[in-house]
């Protein structure tokens, strides 16, 4: 979450009269994360989440997103129940964006990640790809590898002011993604951005799964890994084993992975590793002027890809089925 667009008082009332959620009481802008503007509203029958979709978010395809986290919502999934007005609309426009109004989902993202945190978050992983399996919508995943080409160049002056020699390294690493990545792998309708700051705890469980808006259809070991990386590794870019192998295994024992996918364990990383660091090197260089947002550190993941290139097989992640 993050906040780019700022919102009038006036106007935010004038769209809040057609829906049913009590009068508004405050309003304030939510600085963490980083793609969408997001406020936390207050009013007369509760707490709501404003989000303003920006830059990477196309419009047109915000009622899969919706129509999606309905789906997961009746399999048991966690997810934010998007408000409707009188008319039955869902999407609205605020400020020259498109916008929607969430419930507030209660509990905390976790500040330091535990070995049971990560049990937990590889469960319920397992559920959400178990759960797509049967959602028949389909949405192309339009950051893969081309985009990541498309970001990063644009940073090719840019890059090597980070790193000496970082462009190359990236466009030998995308090269080798290219060449290897399998075509077929168990693939469905993923999150594709679960970060610890997408994840909300209470007393000890997930209480609430949020940002379904990079959801598309892609390999669910994909998926996985794009967990993996920012919850099992140091910002250093060194893998805490009991960690990985906490979600890793409590994956596997809800929806068994294939033999194919625990040998692609290490390149589904990579590639994971690389579609960060695309869009944080673009971000990192190109801010967006009075946004209330702090740019992520690209080098972060550069240091989790170049973990994941030292790395063999599964085992190194701890994990032994």
């Amino acid at each position: 979450m993050a906040v780019y667009t700022r919102i009038d008082e006036k106007d935010l009332n004038a769209k809040l009269a057609a829906f049913d959620i009590g009068a508004l009481e405050s309003f304030d802008g939510i600085a963490e994360g980083i793609e969408n503007s997001n406020y936390l509203l207050k009013t007369g029958k509760g707490r709501f989440v404003l989000t303003l979709f920006e830059k990477r978010v196309n419009p047109e395809e915000l009622p899969f997103y919706l129509d999606y986290m309905r789906h997961l919502s009746r399999q048991g999934i966690p997810c934010p129940a998007v408000a409707a007005d009188r008319a039955g609309g869902q999407v609205f426009s605020l400020s020259g964006k498109p916008a929607i109004i969430s419930s507030f989902l209660d509990g905390a993202w976790p500040r330091e990640i535990t070995p049971a945190h990560c049990a937990a978050l590889g469960a319920m992983i397992a559920r959400m790809h178990l759960a797509a399996q049967d959602y028949k919508n389909k949405r192309h995943n339009d950051l893969g590898l081309p985009a990541w080409k498309s970001l990063i160049h644009a940073c090719a002056r840019e890059a090597d002011t980070l790193e000496s020699g970082l462009f190359d390294a990236l466009e030998k690493e995308m090269d080798y993604l290219r060449a290897e990545k399998p075509r077929t792998m168990p693939s469905g309708v993923v999150h594709a951005d679960i970060f610890p700051d997408n994840v909300f705890f209470k007393n000890g469980k997930i209480s609430g799964i949020i940002d379904f808006y990079f959801s598309c259809w892609d390999f669910f070991i994909y998926d996985l890994m794009l967990a993996l990386n920012p919850w099992c590794f140091s910002k250093d870019g060194v893998l805490d084993r009991e960690k990985s192998a906490a979600l890793l295994s409590a994956y596997h024992a809800v929806r068994p992975l294939s033999a194919a996918e625990i040998r692609h364990l290490p390149m589904m990383g990579r590639a994971a590793a690389m579609r960060i660091i695309a869009t944080r090197l673009y971000d990192w260089f190109n801010p967006v002027e009075g946004a209330l947002v702090t740019p992520k550190d690209p080098m972060e993941h550069v240091r989790i890809l170049r973990a994941h290139q030292a790395i063999g097989d599964a085992a190194a992640y701890g994990f032994a089925p």
